[in-house]
């Protein structure tokens, strides 16, 4: 047993040690192997994380500098500043499952909208950001200025205007650490959430232009920049659910080795994924790590993971042997 780590460390040392548990150990040694030997991480977040309070862990996470960059939905990158500002309007439905379809409409009708046992508060927390993100993006557009979705979120958190409604201790919100850090993201597929259908809906009564906002394609191209400059040492993937979150980034790799011909751009050096989608016929997040192999993603011998289990309760643990706790 690791003798300089706290509690929670030695606990899952001591009593995980078969199945999903043992995994759990394995991948977290292996994420602390990687950064000992000087390789870096990305973390992906799928899923509705920032919602669960992944805040209150994932930001040290950022500080201790175990993380170099993230990818993920931008449901996660807003429900992170909304729970922030809006904490106390937030609603916990524990009998979530025994809802009716009435009950539900009652809840739309009351502004709140439902993520499995917690409910969102529209007008507290799209709203109020809703108003200070559109005079960014405005003021952005008028001094012919273009940012990427995650580089304008930092300006609204840096800008000092949410601190007026801090709802929650602001280090247990991972986007503000990450925007102190100023730490690189990616944001695939950022069009499918509330910021990105309110952005397109300015768009659409011609108040703001689509070219404002960086597309997808030009995360790519960053990510694929960004790879080739710090792949030497090796760059680890540590996905936390499925979905676009973790497939945009993994696919950099064969991008950049097959259809860019640069051959010696070097494989993920670690594949960890918390994921409870078993394993099935056509299903890209039930995919079994070594298929990823067959797509140029993995190498043969890269440290493979893969954790069949609810990410609420296992990367919190992860994170927590990273810190030593």
């Amino acid at each position: 047993m690791t003798t300089n780590k706290g509690a929670i460390s030695q606990f899952i040392e001591k009593y995980y040690l078969h199945f999903n548990a043992a995994s759990v150990v394995d991948a977290a040694k292996e994420y602390e192997n990687q950064l000992a030997k000087g390789s870096k991480m990305l973390v992906s977040l799928a899923g509705a994380m920032s919602t669960a309070e992944l805040g209150k862990i994932f930001a040290e996470v950022i500080r201790q500098d175990k993380v170099q960059i993230i990818s993920c939905t931008g449901a996660n990158l807003e429900e992170d500043i909304m729970n922030l500002v809006a904490h106390s309007h937030y609603k916990r439905v524990p009998n979530y499952r025994d809802l009716t379809p009435q009950d539900e409409w009652d809840l739309l009708e009351k502004g709140l909208n439902r993520v499995t046992d917690t409910c969102i508060p529209e007008e507290e927390a799209f709203r109020r950001l809703q108003e200070h993100i559109f005079k960014i993006w405005k003021d952005a557009e008028a001094a012919g200025e273009r940012f990427f979705p995650h580089e304008f979120m930092y300006k609204l958190v840096l800008s000092g205007v949410l601190d007026q409604y801090h709802e929650i201790d602001p280090k247990n919100s991972w986007m503000i650490a990450a925007a102190e850090a100023n730490l690189p993201m990616v944001v695939p597929g950022w069009e499918d959430s509330t910021m990105g259908n309110i952005f397109a809906s300015y768009v659409l009564k011609g108040e703001l232009k689509a070219s404002t906002m960086k597309s997808g394609i030009e995360y790519m191209t960053f990510l694929a920049d960004w790879y080739t400059a710090n792949s030497k040492d090796g760059i680890g993937f540590f996905q936390i659910g499925g979905g676009i979150a973790g497939d945009f980034p993994i696919c950099v790799v064969p991008m950049l080795y097959q259809d860019m011909e640069r051959t010696d751009t070097p494989f993920w050096s670690y594949f960890c994924q918390i994921s409870d989608s078993t394993t099935s016929y056509g299903s890209y997040s039930g995919a079994v790590p070594n298929e990823k192999i067959t797509w140029g993603k993995l190498d043969i011998n890269t440290p493979k993971y893969i954790i069949e289990s609810d990410a609420t309760i296992v990367a919190p643990l992860i994170f927590a042997y990273l810190l030593d706790m």
